[in-house]
């Protein structure tokens, strides 16, 4: 199975719904998006937009294409995958990672 495919299962998993009312949020026939979520079809550039938008994320994540914040490609595909993470998650619970990421960081700069 392509990226992609696991990609549209991985972030309706994210979200607590369906392939079938992930189809019916996008706006798509049920057998279309079951297609693209098999691996079966590739979506055109206008579909994989909408679709990317209506599951909040981004066609980069869906597509499985890392940009480089740094020369650390593991860093990069970390931040990506938390970023995409927080999409899903309401502002109280992303202020809770951002607090809890703050506090890792404070406890490393205590012990060097």
């Amino acid at each position: 199975m392509d990226t992609f495919a696991k990609r549209l299962q991985e972030r309706a998993k994210q979200l607590g719904i369906s392939n079938a009312e992930a189809a019916r949020r996008v706006g798509l026939d049920e057998r279309r998006y079951a297609h693209y979520a098999s691996g079966r079809r590739e979506p055109d550039l206008v579909t994989l937009v909408k679709i990317a938008a209506t599951l909040g994320t981004t066609p980069n994540w869906l597509l499985g294409v890392t940009v480089p914040s740094s020369t650390d490609l593991r860093l990069a595909a970390l931040i990506d995958r938390f970023s995409n993470a927080a999409n899903g998650m309401s502002m109280s619970e992303i202020e809770m990672c951002v607090i809890q990421a703050e506090a890792v960081a404070a406890a490393k700069s205590k012990k060097a």
